[in-house]
């Protein structure tokens, strides 16, 4: 059994798919690119397909991922280009390996957000995101099934920083302008309860008073390993490229114990 590795985005108007529309929208791709799936035991069976993460239905995202596991082998770009011809616009498969290690769930463990703020000066983001860095915690709530939960938003944020930036007409945009907009950049940890972007912007809120005049547009840039000497998320899959090009081991043994 073979098992394929997916990068794919929610882009555009995209982004408001739930979790359960791709689901479904990804099923129908497979058999339209007749991809040979393998599939679970039992009553009903289903495609043996695990998603990684999700991003929150309404986000935009250019760092997806999940695993498929085929019967027969196939080239990963081959398979690429067929299920991202299957795929409406936006969303795109974009990147695809062969897993030759364990543990992708594993390895997603912080992401890299854009936050869009159309209609907030810049300043004022600025000196909200200061505000927000120099506290010790910033409490905050989300209703969840359980009733409201209060927890700390400052802990898992491990970066925010905010710059100027102008959306132009001819960009991806999912709100395209050509007025300046307040952008943050934010890298936060994937912790236990989990911190998404709503809740930083509700930190900023508490702290500073920022209320922006229209919802953030959000976009996921990145998910991966946190390298903590760096400072950067670190792609997800790079280590089963390297695997893919390391030497056997049977020939890295023999190479070690050949006469000089």
């Amino acid at each position: 059994m073979q098992r394929i590795r997916l990068r794919y985005t929610k882009r555009g108007r995209l982004r408001f798919t739930s979790h359960r529309d791709f689901q479904r929208a990804f099923e129908r791709a497979l058999r339209r690119a007749e991809v040979p799936m393998a599939y679970s035991a039992g009553f009903t069976p289903h495609p043996k397909v695990s998603y990684a993460n999700a991003a929150p239905t309404g986000t935009g995202s250019e760092a997806e991922y999940l695993e498929i596991a085929l019967t027969e082998a196939r080239d990963p770009e081959k398979l690429r280009v067929l299920l991202d011809e299957s795929l409406p616009p936006g969303l795109d498969v974009v990147d695809a390996v062969e897993a030759r290690t364990s543990g992708l769930a594993d390895r997603l463990t912080a992401s890299v957000w854009e936050l869009r703020l159309d209609g907030v000066d810049p300043a004022d983001a600025e000196r909200a995101v200061a505000a927000f860095n120099a506290a010790g915690t910033v409490e905050v709530q989300r209703m969840t099934k359980n009733g409201v939960r209060t927890f700390d938003a400052r802990s898992a944020v491990v970066d925010l920083e905010s710059s100027e930036g102008t959306q132009t007409h001819g960009s991806q945009a999912d709100r395209p302008t050509d007025q300046p907009c307040a952008i943050l950049r934010l890298v936060v940890r994937h912790v236990t309860p989990a911190v998404r972007p709503d809740d930083v912007l509700s930190g900023l809120r508490a702290v500073a008073d920022l209320a922006p005049p229209v919802p953030a547009a959000v976009t996921r840039l990145a998910q991966g390993l946190f390298d903590e000497e760096t400072g950067t998320v670190t792609d997800p899959l790079a280590p089963d490229r390297e695997a893919a090009t390391a030497p056997p081991k049977a020939e890295t043994a023999a190479a070690a114990t050949a006469p000089a």
